[in-house]
């Protein structure tokens, strides 16, 4: 490669088109190749600067190349300790789990164990699933629609999205959905209260009636809020009947932490808003500190597992558990949280502001620093609850014009239709600023298109 003549955006991307599998999804949107990262901020190898909200999907807790996270790998790099251990202890390990442990409710830390896996989420959910099938012996796992754990094949079997799987025969059996309480597209067209209610008494009349169909199942996993299908958090009271109801039953509840945990919602773990304690909790994403990392905690009464039933090749990354070790003191203390949920409830008044100012925002939800958009189609067809249908396409030219403004926003939810924030939690009110800016001016400027018919 030539470095003056072939520094570009458009050479890398075509090198990319060429080498690379096509199910690459994010250059489709984001056409640019990364050059430098500091905190909120990238910069392409053409010198422009983008003001990122996406953050490698929430993995960047602290943004990019946090200096205390840094300062952290270069001592272990230099330090000629292990890299990479399989599933050996060290200092670091150690130092790590005690970390970790120090995050959890009391009644689960007392008797927790700790299964490292393979990088990826996918990675520990699938293992999840390998340790409640063992504990229990039963086959089935019931999972809730709009729910996302992952690609793998028994993570993808667990996920709500079809299109993910419509072309991937025989993935993992036994799997039952159940309605999760959507309230601005409720799956029993009632909201609110109603809506918890309805969702409440199905979860618990199906898995206590005998004629149901569903039978008891190996575990329940649930996302205290859902990310990939559109942000959406539980109400409070469903978690607490799952949880008292997994609990009658002796059910293991798995609860997906991998995207809303580690600070993500204002509290560490999301599912503390509901004040219950599952059986597992899964994590990946932020908890390595910028490296892959993917950990399942249970209640020791499931370790029912024999040497070897599961393992992973980099389930000993020393970096990550050197790094995921500052990155959680960093977040899990009052006052940092209390700045997220400060930060969260400021964006999110924000944007409901905005909503009210154009036809094209449907809802605007979430907790914390993870928040969602939907957008809808004004002159759409009406659904169940009399909303305008969800549009992919319009959420889709907010995004195009929002990075064409070197704003970084991830599309989701159904159809697509829902912009979501998912910036560093350390982000400055200057930032956020700098992102209402260009969202508010990109949203009114489709939101005018759109009243001509145009999209």
């Amino acid at each position: 490669m030539n470095e003056t003549s072939e520094m570009t955006n458009r050479y890398f991307i075509d090198r990319q088109n060429d080498t690379e599998s096509s199910a690459r999804s994010y250059p489709r949107k984001f056409p640019f190749a990364l050059k430098k990262a500091k905190g909120s901020y990238l910069e392409d190898v053409e010198g422009k600067r983008y003001l990122d909200f996406l953050c490698g999907a929430g993995t960047l807790a602290l943004g990019h190349n946090d200096e205390e996270v840094n300062k952290a790998m270069i001592e272990l790099l230099t330090s000629e300790a292990p890299l990479h251990t399989l599933d050996l202890t060290t200092p670091v390990k150690e130092r790590f789990v005690s970390t970790i442990f120090s995050t959890l409710p009391k009644e689960l830390r007392k008797n927790a164990r700790i299964q490292f896996c393979s990088p990826s989420g996918t990675d520990a959910v699938d293992a999840a699933i390998k340790l409640c099938k063992t504990a229990t012996g039963r086959a089935s796992v019931i999972a809730f629609s709009g729910g996302y754990h992952g690609m793998g094949h028994g993570a993808m079997a667990l996920t709500g999205n079809l299109n993910a799987k419509s072309k991937v025969n025989n993935l993992m059996p036994g799997v039952q959905f159940m309605p999760y309480p959507y309230s601005y597209r409720c799956p029993f067209a009632l909201g609110g209260d109603k809506e918890t209610d309805a969702a409440c008494a199905y979860f618990e009349r199906m898995l206590k009636d005998p004629e149901s169909g569903v039978p008891l199942p190996a575990a329940v996993i649930i996302e205290p809020i859902q990310g990939e299908g559109g942000v959406i958090p539980a109400p409070e009271k469903f978690l607490q009947t799952v949880r008292r109801v997994t609990k009658e039953l002796s059910i293991p509840l798995i609860v997906d932490e991998i995207q809303c945990g580690v600070g993500r919602s204002g509290k560490f773990f999301a599912f503390e808003y509901s004040n219950i304690v599952p059986d597992v909790i899964l994590m990946s994403k932020a908890i390595g500190g910028s490296q892959p990392m993917s950990v399942v905690v249970y209640d020791g009464a499931l370790d029912k597992w024999t040497a070897g039933a599961h393992a992973g090749t980099f389930r000993g990354n020393q970096l990550a558990m050197a790094a995921g070790d500052v990155l959680i003191k960093r977040v899990n203390t009052p006052s940092f949280l209390q700045d997220v949920r400060r930060k969260g409830e400021m964006l999110k008044e924000r944007l409901l502001k905005l909503k009210d100012e154009v036809s094209i925002i449907g809802d605007v939800r979430g907790k914390g620093l993870m928040l969602g958009v939907e957008f809808i189609d004004p002159h759409g067809k009406k659904d169940m609850m009399n909303h305008p249908e969800a549009s992919g396409e319009i959420a889709a030219e907010i995004q195009k014009r929002c990075f064409e403004r070197r704003l970084v926003m991830e599309k989701g939810g159904r159809n697509g239709s829902v912009m979501r924030c998912l910036c560093a939690l350390n982000v400055k009110d200057e930032e956020i600023e700098e992102m209402l800016s260009i969202f508010t001016a990109v949203v009114k400027e489709v939101d005018e298109i759109v009243a001509l018919h145009s999209i």
